[in-house]
Protein backbone atom coordinates (compact mmCIF):
# COMPACT_ATOMS: atom_id res chain seq x y z
CA UNK A 1 0.00 0.00 0.00
CA UNK A 2 2.77 2.38 0.99
CA UNK A 3 4.71 1.43 -2.16
CA UNK A 4 1.70 2.17 -4.38
CA UNK A 5 1.20 5.56 -2.75
CA UNK A 6 4.85 6.40 -3.27
CA UNK A 7 4.64 5.26 -6.89
CA UNK A 8 1.54 7.32 -7.53
CA UNK A 9 3.16 10.31 -5.87
CA UNK A 10 6.29 9.89 -7.95
CA UNK A 11 4.24 9.61 -11.15
CA UNK A 12 2.24 12.69 -10.18
CA UNK A 13 5.49 14.57 -9.55
CA UNK A 14 6.85 13.56 -12.98
CA UNK A 15 3.60 14.60 -14.63
CA UNK A 16 3.74 18.01 -12.94
CA UNK A 17 7.38 18.46 -14.01
CA UNK A 18 6.52 17.45 -17.60
CA UNK A 19 3.62 19.88 -17.72
CA UNK A 20 5.88 22.57 -16.31
CA UNK A 21 8.53 21.90 -18.92
CA UNK A 22 5.99 21.94 -21.74
CA UNK A 23 4.49 25.16 -20.40
CA UNK A 24 7.92 26.67 -20.17
CA UNK A 25 8.70 25.63 -23.74
CA UNK A 26 5.40 27.06 -24.87
CA UNK A 27 6.21 30.43 -23.33
CA UNK A 28 9.80 30.53 -24.57
CA UNK A 29 9.39 29.71 -28.24
CA UNK A 30 12.64 29.57 -30.24
CA UNK A 31 13.42 32.57 -32.41
CA UNK A 32 12.10 31.86 -35.89
CA UNK A 33 14.46 32.51 -38.77
CA UNK A 34 17.77 32.17 -36.96
CA UNK A 35 18.62 28.85 -38.57
CA UNK A 36 20.04 25.64 -37.13
CA UNK A 37 23.34 25.95 -35.29
CA UNK A 38 25.93 23.42 -34.15
CA UNK A 39 29.10 24.02 -32.14
CA UNK A 40 31.64 21.33 -31.35
CA UNK A 41 32.13 20.40 -27.67
CA UNK A 42 35.67 21.79 -27.69
CA UNK A 43 34.41 25.10 -29.23
CA UNK A 44 36.89 24.89 -32.12
CA UNK A 45 34.21 24.77 -34.79
CA UNK A 46 30.71 26.10 -35.33
CA UNK A 47 28.31 26.18 -38.24
CA UNK A 48 24.85 27.59 -38.82
CA UNK A 49 22.48 26.49 -41.56
CA UNK A 50 19.78 28.70 -43.09
CA UNK A 51 17.37 28.24 -45.97
CA UNK A 52 15.11 30.84 -47.54
CA UNK A 53 12.77 31.11 -50.49
CA UNK A 54 10.88 33.86 -52.29
CA UNK A 55 7.79 32.92 -54.30
CA UNK A 56 6.79 35.73 -56.65
CA UNK A 57 3.84 36.72 -58.81
CA UNK A 58 4.19 39.51 -61.40
CA UNK A 59 1.45 41.13 -63.52
CA UNK A 60 2.53 43.76 -66.07
CA UNK A 61 0.62 46.03 -68.42
CA UNK A 62 2.40 47.60 -71.43
CA UNK A 63 0.69 50.76 -72.69
CA UNK A 64 2.44 50.79 -76.07
CA UNK A 65 1.12 47.35 -77.05
CA UNK A 66 -1.98 47.45 -74.85
CA UNK A 67 -1.09 43.98 -73.57
CA UNK A 68 -0.98 42.30 -70.16
CA UNK A 69 1.41 39.55 -69.09
CA UNK A 70 1.75 37.52 -65.91
CA UNK A 71 4.37 35.31 -64.35
CA UNK A 72 4.74 33.02 -61.33
CA UNK A 73 8.21 31.92 -60.28
CA UNK A 74 10.56 31.00 -57.47
CA UNK A 75 12.52 34.24 -57.43
CA UNK A 76 15.13 33.02 -54.97
CA UNK A 77 15.83 29.73 -53.17
CA UNK A 78 19.07 29.77 -51.21
CA UNK A 79 21.07 27.79 -48.67
CA UNK A 80 23.61 29.45 -46.39
CA UNK A 81 26.27 28.12 -44.04
CA UNK A 82 28.38 30.32 -41.78
CA UNK A 83 30.40 29.94 -38.62
CA UNK A 84 34.00 29.82 -37.39
CA UNK A 85 36.94 27.40 -37.46
CA UNK A 86 39.57 26.91 -34.73
CA UNK A 87 38.98 30.42 -33.39
CA UNK A 88 36.14 32.94 -33.52
CA UNK A 89 38.57 35.29 -35.26
CA UNK A 90 38.48 33.01 -38.32
CA UNK A 91 34.98 32.96 -39.81
CA UNK A 92 33.52 31.66 -43.05
CA UNK A 93 30.39 32.01 -45.14
CA UNK A 94 29.06 29.85 -47.97
CA UNK A 95 25.82 30.67 -49.79
CA UNK A 96 24.35 28.67 -52.65
CA UNK A 97 21.61 29.74 -55.07
CA UNK A 98 19.21 27.05 -56.28
CA UNK A 99 16.70 28.97 -58.39
CA UNK A 100 17.09 29.38 -62.15
CA UNK A 101 17.62 33.12 -61.69
CA UNK A 102 20.53 32.41 -59.35
CA UNK A 103 22.09 29.84 -61.65
CA UNK A 104 22.07 31.80 -64.92
CA UNK A 105 24.88 30.66 -67.19
CA UNK A 106 27.57 32.14 -69.39
CA UNK A 107 30.34 30.71 -71.56
CA UNK A 108 33.14 32.40 -69.59
CA UNK A 109 32.79 30.16 -66.53
CA UNK A 110 34.92 27.35 -67.94
CA UNK A 111 32.18 25.41 -69.68
CA UNK A 112 31.58 26.33 -73.29
CA UNK A 113 27.94 25.25 -73.09
CA UNK A 114 27.34 27.22 -69.88
CA UNK A 115 27.74 25.78 -66.38
CA UNK A 116 25.44 26.11 -63.41
CA UNK A 117 26.64 29.01 -61.24
CA UNK A 118 25.38 27.91 -57.82
CA UNK A 119 28.00 29.62 -55.66
CA UNK A 120 27.00 33.07 -54.46
CA UNK A 121 29.39 33.43 -51.52
CA UNK A 122 32.46 31.42 -50.55
CA UNK A 123 34.59 33.62 -48.32
CA UNK A 124 36.93 33.32 -45.34
CA UNK A 125 37.11 36.25 -42.90
CA UNK A 126 40.15 36.68 -40.62
CA UNK A 127 39.91 39.24 -37.80
CA UNK A 128 43.68 39.73 -37.49
CA UNK A 129 43.50 42.82 -35.26
CA UNK A 130 41.05 44.71 -33.10
CA UNK A 131 40.01 47.04 -35.92
CA UNK A 132 40.75 45.16 -39.14
CA UNK A 133 39.66 41.96 -40.88
CA UNK A 134 40.93 40.36 -44.10
CA UNK A 135 38.42 38.63 -46.37
CA UNK A 136 39.45 36.19 -49.11
CA UNK A 137 37.16 34.56 -51.66
CA UNK A 138 33.96 35.42 -53.47
CA UNK A 139 31.34 37.70 -51.91
CA UNK A 140 29.67 41.09 -52.28
CA UNK A 141 31.93 44.05 -52.87
CA UNK A 142 31.61 46.98 -50.44
CA UNK A 143 29.47 48.95 -52.87
CA UNK A 144 26.09 50.69 -52.75
CA UNK A 145 24.00 50.10 -49.62
CA UNK A 146 20.97 48.63 -51.36
CA UNK A 147 23.12 45.88 -52.87
CA UNK A 148 24.85 45.06 -49.60
CA UNK A 149 21.44 44.69 -47.93
CA UNK A 150 20.40 41.05 -48.25
CA UNK A 151 17.63 40.35 -50.74
CA UNK A 152 15.79 38.85 -47.77
CA UNK A 153 15.86 42.12 -45.82
CA UNK A 154 14.34 44.48 -48.41
CA UNK A 155 11.52 46.98 -47.90
CA UNK A 156 10.04 46.26 -51.33
CA UNK A 157 9.63 43.06 -53.32
CA UNK A 158 13.04 43.64 -54.92
CA UNK A 159 15.82 46.20 -55.23
CA UNK A 160 15.46 49.40 -57.24
CA UNK A 161 16.27 50.07 -60.88
CA UNK A 162 19.36 52.05 -59.80
CA UNK A 163 20.83 48.91 -58.29
CA UNK A 164 20.12 46.72 -61.32
CA UNK A 165 21.81 49.21 -63.66
CA UNK A 166 24.85 50.34 -61.66
CA UNK A 167 25.62 47.94 -58.79
CA UNK A 168 29.05 46.32 -58.34
CA UNK A 169 27.60 43.01 -57.13
CA UNK A 170 29.74 40.01 -56.16
CA UNK A 171 33.33 39.36 -57.20
CA UNK A 172 36.29 37.16 -56.29
CA UNK A 173 39.40 38.60 -54.60
CA UNK A 174 40.61 40.17 -51.37
CA UNK A 175 38.92 42.68 -49.07
CA UNK A 176 40.24 44.66 -46.11
CA UNK A 177 37.51 45.85 -43.74
CA UNK A 178 37.93 48.08 -40.71
CA UNK A 179 35.88 49.47 -37.82
CA UNK A 180 36.73 52.42 -35.55
CA UNK A 181 34.71 54.15 -32.84
CA UNK A 182 35.45 57.82 -32.10
CA UNK A 183 33.25 59.02 -29.27
CA UNK A 184 29.78 57.88 -30.27
CA UNK A 185 30.65 58.01 -33.98
CA UNK A 186 31.58 54.91 -35.95
CA UNK A 187 33.82 54.83 -39.03
CA UNK A 188 34.06 51.69 -41.17
CA UNK A 189 36.51 51.84 -44.11
CA UNK A 190 36.74 48.99 -46.62
CA UNK A 191 39.03 48.24 -49.56
CA UNK A 192 38.88 45.50 -52.19
CA UNK A 193 40.95 44.14 -55.05
CA UNK A 194 39.00 41.70 -57.17
CA UNK A 195 39.05 40.05 -60.57
CA UNK A 196 36.46 42.39 -62.03
CA UNK A 197 34.23 39.99 -64.00
CA UNK A 198 31.82 38.93 -61.26
CA UNK A 199 31.11 35.61 -59.61
CA UNK A 200 32.00 32.10 -60.77
CA UNK A 201 34.33 33.13 -63.59
CA UNK A 202 37.08 30.60 -64.33
CA UNK A 203 38.38 32.07 -67.58
CA UNK A 204 41.71 33.90 -67.57
CA UNK A 205 41.29 37.41 -66.17
CA UNK A 206 40.29 39.97 -68.80
CA UNK A 207 41.92 43.43 -68.74
CA UNK A 208 43.11 44.45 -65.28
CA UNK A 209 41.64 44.16 -61.80
CA UNK A 210 38.81 45.95 -60.04
CA UNK A 211 39.64 48.35 -57.17
CA UNK A 212 37.03 49.42 -54.62
CA UNK A 213 37.22 51.89 -51.70
CA UNK A 214 34.32 52.46 -49.33
CA UNK A 215 33.75 54.55 -46.19
CA UNK A 216 30.83 54.12 -43.80
CA UNK A 217 30.06 56.81 -41.19
CA UNK A 218 27.48 56.59 -38.39
CA UNK A 219 27.48 60.03 -36.70
CA UNK A 220 24.92 59.06 -34.00
CA UNK A 221 26.47 55.74 -33.11
CA UNK A 222 25.52 52.16 -33.85
CA UNK A 223 21.98 51.05 -34.64
CA UNK A 224 20.13 48.87 -32.11
CA UNK A 225 20.80 45.85 -34.29
CA UNK A 226 24.44 45.55 -35.35
CA UNK A 227 23.20 45.02 -38.93
CA UNK A 228 20.64 47.84 -38.67
CA UNK A 229 22.41 50.05 -41.20
CA UNK A 230 22.06 47.23 -43.75
CA UNK A 231 18.48 46.10 -43.07
CA UNK A 232 15.53 47.88 -44.66
CA UNK A 233 12.59 49.09 -42.50
CA UNK A 234 12.83 50.04 -38.84
CA UNK A 235 11.82 46.81 -37.09
CA UNK A 236 13.78 47.85 -33.99
CA UNK A 237 11.80 51.11 -33.82
CA UNK A 238 14.96 53.04 -32.97
CA UNK A 239 14.31 55.12 -29.82
CA UNK A 240 16.90 57.68 -30.94
CA UNK A 241 17.59 58.90 -34.51
CA UNK A 242 20.17 56.72 -36.29
CA UNK A 243 21.96 57.64 -39.49
CA UNK A 244 24.49 55.85 -41.71
CA UNK A 245 26.26 57.54 -44.62
CA UNK A 246 28.29 55.72 -47.26
CA UNK A 247 30.70 56.73 -50.00
CA UNK A 248 32.08 54.30 -52.59
CA UNK A 249 34.50 54.64 -55.49
CA UNK A 250 35.25 51.76 -57.83
CA UNK A 251 37.59 51.49 -60.82
CA UNK A 252 37.26 48.40 -63.01
CA UNK A 253 40.31 48.31 -65.27
CA UNK A 254 39.64 46.78 -68.68
CA UNK A 255 36.10 45.54 -67.98
CA UNK A 256 34.44 43.35 -70.61
CA UNK A 257 30.93 43.10 -69.12
CA UNK A 258 28.25 45.76 -69.50
CA UNK A 259 28.30 46.75 -65.84
CA UNK A 260 31.66 45.35 -64.79
CA UNK A 261 30.58 42.41 -62.65
CA UNK A 262 27.15 42.05 -64.28
CA UNK A 263 25.58 42.10 -67.73
CA UNK A 264 26.52 40.32 -70.89
CA UNK A 265 30.10 40.08 -72.14
CA UNK A 266 30.64 42.74 -74.80
CA UNK A 267 32.12 41.63 -78.13
CA UNK A 268 32.71 43.37 -81.42
CA UNK A 269 31.45 42.25 -84.84
CA UNK A 270 34.34 39.77 -85.09
CA UNK A 271 33.47 38.15 -81.75
CA UNK A 272 36.48 39.69 -79.96
CA UNK A 273 36.00 40.86 -76.37
CA UNK A 274 35.91 44.64 -76.03
CA UNK A 275 37.67 46.10 -72.97
CA UNK A 276 36.60 49.40 -71.45
CA UNK A 277 37.46 50.68 -67.97
CA UNK A 278 34.54 51.69 -65.76
CA UNK A 279 34.52 54.25 -62.95
CA UNK A 280 31.62 54.11 -60.48
CA UNK A 281 30.75 56.47 -57.63
CA UNK A 282 28.03 55.93 -55.01
CA UNK A 283 26.62 58.08 -52.21
CA UNK A 284 23.99 56.59 -49.92
CA UNK A 285 22.28 57.00 -46.56
CA UNK A 286 20.07 55.05 -44.19
CA UNK A 287 17.98 56.82 -41.52
CA UNK A 288 15.74 55.20 -38.90
CA UNK A 289 13.66 56.56 -36.05
CA UNK A 290 10.61 55.13 -34.26
CA UNK A 291 9.41 52.98 -37.14
CA UNK A 292 10.20 55.54 -39.85
CA UNK A 293 12.98 54.75 -42.32
CA UNK A 294 14.64 56.43 -45.29
CA UNK A 295 17.05 54.92 -47.80
CA UNK A 296 18.56 57.05 -50.55
CA UNK A 297 21.29 56.47 -53.13
CA UNK A 298 23.03 58.33 -55.93
CA UNK A 299 25.08 56.52 -58.58
CA UNK A 300 27.34 57.67 -61.40
CA UNK A 301 29.12 55.26 -63.76
CA UNK A 302 31.48 56.43 -66.50
CA UNK A 303 33.46 54.65 -69.20
CA UNK A 304 36.96 55.58 -70.34
CA UNK A 305 36.06 55.38 -74.04
CA UNK A 306 32.49 56.20 -75.06
CA UNK A 307 31.31 54.17 -78.04
CA UNK A 308 34.24 51.77 -77.83
CA UNK A 309 32.05 48.90 -79.01
CA UNK A 310 29.58 48.38 -81.80
CA UNK A 311 26.64 47.62 -79.49
CA UNK A 312 27.25 50.65 -77.28
CA UNK A 313 26.26 48.56 -74.31
CA UNK A 314 28.55 49.53 -71.43
CA UNK A 315 26.28 50.91 -68.74
CA UNK A 316 27.25 54.52 -68.16
CA UNK A 317 25.09 57.28 -66.72
CA UNK A 318 23.55 58.43 -63.46
CA UNK A 319 20.81 57.24 -61.14
CA UNK A 320 18.94 58.36 -58.04
CA UNK A 321 16.76 56.37 -55.66
CA UNK A 322 14.73 57.60 -52.67
CA UNK A 323 12.47 55.39 -50.61
CA UNK A 324 10.79 55.81 -47.25
CA UNK A 325 8.43 53.78 -45.15
CA UNK A 326 6.63 53.65 -41.83
CA UNK A 327 6.15 50.45 -39.86
CA UNK A 328 2.88 50.40 -37.94
CA UNK A 329 2.50 48.74 -34.53
CA UNK A 330 0.50 46.01 -36.27
CA UNK A 331 3.62 45.16 -38.35
CA UNK A 332 2.03 46.45 -41.55
CA UNK A 333 4.30 48.83 -43.47
CA UNK A 334 3.52 51.43 -46.10
CA UNK A 335 6.43 52.54 -48.29
CA UNK A 336 7.04 54.84 -51.26
CA UNK A 337 9.92 54.77 -53.74
CA UNK A 338 11.06 57.02 -56.57
CA UNK A 339 13.84 55.91 -58.91
CA UNK A 340 15.31 57.52 -61.99
CA UNK A 341 18.17 56.45 -64.25
CA UNK A 342 19.56 58.25 -67.28
CA UNK A 343 22.37 57.56 -69.72
CA UNK A 344 25.14 60.06 -70.30
CA UNK A 345 25.78 59.47 -74.05
CA UNK A 346 24.08 57.84 -77.01
CA UNK A 347 26.58 54.96 -76.69
CA UNK A 348 25.42 54.00 -73.17
CA UNK A 349 23.61 50.73 -72.53
CA UNK A 350 21.32 52.56 -70.07
CA UNK A 351 17.82 53.58 -71.12
CA UNK A 352 16.26 56.67 -69.50
CA UNK A 353 13.55 55.50 -67.12
CA UNK A 354 11.54 56.73 -64.12
CA UNK A 355 9.70 54.52 -61.64
CA UNK A 356 7.16 55.43 -58.93
CA UNK A 357 6.39 52.60 -56.49
CA UNK A 358 3.90 52.07 -53.66
CA UNK A 359 4.66 49.14 -51.38
CA UNK A 360 2.56 47.38 -48.73
CA UNK A 361 4.07 44.68 -46.54
CA UNK A 362 2.88 42.49 -43.70
CA UNK A 363 5.62 41.13 -41.45
CA UNK A 364 4.68 37.96 -39.58
CA UNK A 365 8.15 37.39 -38.13
CA UNK A 366 10.11 40.43 -39.26
CA UNK A 367 11.92 39.86 -42.55
CA UNK A 368 12.01 36.11 -41.87
CA UNK A 369 8.37 35.54 -42.72
CA UNK A 370 6.53 38.22 -44.68
CA UNK A 371 4.14 38.99 -47.51
CA UNK A 372 5.07 41.96 -49.70
CA UNK A 373 3.36 43.68 -52.60
CA UNK A 374 4.15 46.75 -54.66
CA UNK A 375 2.63 48.66 -57.55
CA UNK A 376 4.96 50.52 -59.94
CA UNK A 377 4.29 53.12 -62.60
CA UNK A 378 7.08 53.03 -65.21
CA UNK A 379 7.63 55.94 -67.56
CA UNK A 380 10.18 56.64 -70.28
CA UNK A 381 11.05 60.34 -70.80
CA UNK A 382 11.68 59.72 -74.51
CA UNK A 383 8.34 57.93 -75.05
CA UNK A 384 4.71 58.82 -74.44
CA UNK A 385 3.71 55.29 -73.38
CA UNK A 386 4.87 53.53 -70.23
CA UNK A 387 3.95 50.49 -68.18
CA UNK A 388 2.38 49.42 -64.91
CA UNK A 389 3.63 46.50 -62.84
CA UNK A 390 2.13 44.72 -59.81
CA UNK A 391 4.14 42.25 -57.77
CA UNK A 392 3.36 40.09 -54.76
CA UNK A 393 5.86 37.92 -52.97
CA UNK A 394 5.88 35.53 -50.02
CA UNK A 395 9.19 35.04 -48.23
CA UNK A 396 10.17 32.49 -45.63
CA UNK A 397 13.55 32.05 -43.95
CA UNK A 398 14.58 29.64 -41.24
Amino acid sequence: MNFHLKSRGYCLFLAMVSVGLLWGQEKSKPDFGKGLRYESPDTTFATKFNFRMQNLMVISYDESSNSTSSQFLVRRARIKFDGFALTKKLKYKVELGLSNRDMSTNSEDGNGRGASRMILDAVVQWQFSEHWALWAGQTKLPGNRERVISSGDLQFVDRSLLNSRYTLDRDAGLQLRGMYKVGQMIFAPAFAISQGEGRNITSTNFGGYDYTAHLEWMPFGAFTNKKGAFVSSDHDREPEPKLALGLTFDYNDGAVRQGGQLGRFVKDVDGIYVENSLQTFFMDLMFKYRGFSVLSEYANKQVDVAGANTAGSFRSGTGFNLQMGYLLDSDWELALRYTTVSRDTDFSGIKDEDQYTLGISKYLAGHKLKVQSDLTRISYPDLSDGAVQFRMQVEMQF
